[in-house]
This record gives C-alpha cells, structure tokens and sequence, in this order.
C-alpha cells in the first residue's frame, strides 16, 4: 500500500513492514465505516418524530448488552490478529540480526545538524586506516547485508530511511546495532526524524546503493591513499 503512495520499498523487509501497515489500514478501515454506517442508521432510524416518546435504556437487558460485547470481544480477536503480524515483523527487524561473512559493517553518528557515515573501506574492517569517512552521503552495496552502528554526538536523533522503512532513535552516550539488506539500487533519501533543535530541518542526507562493482569503484576513489594522490598533484 505505501508503495502504491509513491515511496517504493528498497530493502528485504519493507514488503514486511508495508503488509502491516495494510493490514491494520483494512481493519480499522473496516470498523471505521461500519461503526458510521451504524451510527447514521440509529440517527435516522431513531430520530425525533411528533407523538413517539424518547425512550430511557439503561443497557441492563441481554439484548442490549449484546450490542457491546459482541463489538468488543470481535474488535479483541482482530488486535491478536494485529499483534500476531506486528510482532512477527518485530522481531525480524529489530530483533533478529541476520550474519554472514561478507556483511558489511557501517558507522552512522549523528550531530546537530548533519550525518557523519564511515564506510570500513577495502579491508571491510572499521576503525582501521582506509575507513572511508562522509558527511551527508552514505554508499552502501544493493543485496549484501549491512550493519550499523548508531551513535550520537550529542542529543537524541532519529535515523531513517523511508525506502527501508527503517526508523532507528539514536541516543546519546548508547551504540545502537541495527541492520538492513538493501534490494533496490539508486540514490534515495535519509531523514533525520526527531526534533533535535532549530537545525532539524536542515539534516537531510542521501544514500545510494551501487552494485558490488560500483561500490568498488568508490571505495578505490575515496580511499585514504585515492585523496592523498589527487592532493599532491
């Protein structure tokens, strides 16, 4: 459904995370126009006419109450079915931190106002001599699995990648682990969504996705060695 806005779904579990968004759009959807279709039912149906008395229900008698627990208890079966699909998505996101041996590990670190990302360069290792360090603009390779390491320099901000939909808070003085598959390359854009003071609006930043050799491409022409050549000349 959020694909269908407009926003197209860039990462392996986008698919995931929009389903639940549609299933609770259906649901609640649903209720919505049949709670209103009864609503102006009973409006009409019941409405000031000459010579009928209001009537004084206390909602005592079976018949009446039945039109409470009936709603209710249907209303609680469709929050299990809610709640079945949302976890499971949970902790397929949030809790499983899918491994493999070519993964890629990234560094995000947030400031008021602009995103710091580290690319472990052509070793693939972080904190090593060629790490590959870029202000607004993070490079990440399309079907490999990547994970980040979120950091903030000094309030809490919130890390997200709507193609993702990934949305990660970033708290200060925490190193917070996430992790995302991109599935889809091209250049898309980076949010900071928490208010984190007059300059939020002003953090924006891209990230493009490249095919392994693309990606390649870049770290040889970012590396450490790549600069300090073009320098000298």
């Amino acid at each position: 459904m959020i694909e269908m806005l407009g926003l197209p779904a860039a990462s392996s579990y986008a698919h995931d995370i929009d389903q639940v968004f549609s299933v609770i759009f259906w649901i609640v959807g649903a209720w919505f126009l049949l709670a209103e279709g009864v609503l102006f039912y009973l409006i009409l149906r019941f409405r000031k006419k000459p010579g009928v008395k209001a009537q004084y229900i206390t909602g005592e008698l079976k018949s009446e109450k039945r039109w409470i627990t009936i709603p209710h208890n249907l209303i609680l079966v469709f929050d299990i079915i809610i709640l079945v699909f949302a976890v499971k998505v949970w902790y397929a996101v949030k809790q499983d931190l899918p491994d493999a041996p070519d993964k890629r590990v990234i560094r995000v670190v947030a400031q008021q106002w602009a995103w710091t990302f580290v690319d472990p360069g052509a070793d693939g290792q972080l904190d090593t001599p060629d790490d590959i360090a870029k202000v607004g603009e993070l490079h990440v390779v399309v079907d490999k699995i990547h994970h980040f390491k979120l950091e903030s320099k000094d309030v809490l901000h919130s890390f997200s990648v709507p193609v993702f939909r990934l949305k990660q808070d970033v708290v200060p003085g925490r190193i917070i682990t996430g992790w995302f598959t991109p599935t889809k390359t091209g250049t898309y854009d980076i949010q900071c969504v928490e208010i984190c003071g007059v300059g939020h609006a002003l953090m924006p930043a891209k990230i493009v996705i490249e095919t392994a050799e693309q990606h390649a491409a870049w770290v040889a022409q970012n590396s450490n060695l790549a600069v300090a050549s073009a320098a000298t000349r």
